[in-house]
């Protein structure tokens, strides 16, 4: 089994011009996220997906490999199946651009299930929120799961609700993807679903159309952060610095 991940990497930004090319400490963002997934055990290949020349440059003078898509896809995902479509792969990995924090075992947990399961369509990950303010936040997402793995929604509100708080605990999704390579291709060609644009959450769009998708609880200590702002900017700087004088 070929296992390929896809990084999608936007120039524009209407909060963060250039994001993926923002120095982080003497290197570029995109050149943390490649090389997190260069050091996954179970990847094949790592590509970069871009629109932007700019970045195709960067990411090929750093030693990656880098895919200009189409400037009209309206989401990262639509990025990645062009390139999964003209790749060899059975399963591809979309993992986020401004995650440079990210932990390369956290790819590694996200692939495992195809290995057992060779009719699993889809997987993502989870952690336990541990922090009060998160709960509250619609800029963290929550999800559900049922007792076999399967994830029955995902919401920006907390779910579940603590009616009753005995053993209650809820999960943040962590936006990193697996998909079966047919499986992609077929559902970036699915209409938006109501859900979907409700909570503007892309992946309600496959629980909508009635497929499986398998929540991974990570084992990982992540404390990563997604790259929006130039107030995120600063602080994935002061925590790979510091990283760096330990």
């Amino acid at each position: 089994m070929k296992i390929v991940g896809v990084i999608p990497a936007r120039y524009g930004s209407t909060r963060l011009e250039g994001k993926p090319l923002q120095d982080i400490c003497g290197k570029p963002m995109i050149q943390y996220v490649y090389e997190a997934a260069h050091n996954a055990r179970l990847l094949d290949e790592v590509y970069v997906a871009t629109d932007d020349p700019r970045i195709v440059d960067v990411v090929e003078k750093f030693g990656g490999k880098a895919w200009l898509t189409s400037p009209h896809h309206n989401t990262g995902t639509d990025r990645v199946a062009e390139v999964a479509a003209a790749v060899e792969a059975d399963v591809v990995v979309n993992i986020q651009g401004d995650e440079p924090l990210l932990v390369p075992d956290m790819i590694d947990e996200v692939v495992r299930p195809f290995l057992a399961e060779p009719d699993l369509p889809m997987s993502t990950l989870c952690v336990p929120i541990l922090e009060e303010e998160k709960l509250q936040s619609p800029h963290v997402v929550k999800v559900v799961f049922d007792l076999q793995g399967n994830a029955l929604y995902f919401s920006r509100s907390l779910i579940p609700y603590p009616r009753k708080t005995d053993n209650f605990q809820a999960y943040e999704h962590l936006g990193l993807y697996a998909y079966r390579k047919d499986f992609l291709l077929k559902v970036v060609q699915i209409p938006q679903t109501r859900l979907e644009i409700n909570e503007s959450l892309e992946q309600l769009r496959v629980l909508e159309s009635g497929y499986r998708l398998r929540v991974v609880v990570s084992a990982c200590a992540f404390d990563g952060l997604s790259v929006d702002t130039q107030e995120d900017l600063d602080q994935v700087r002061q925590i790979i610095q510091k990283r760096m004088q330990s």
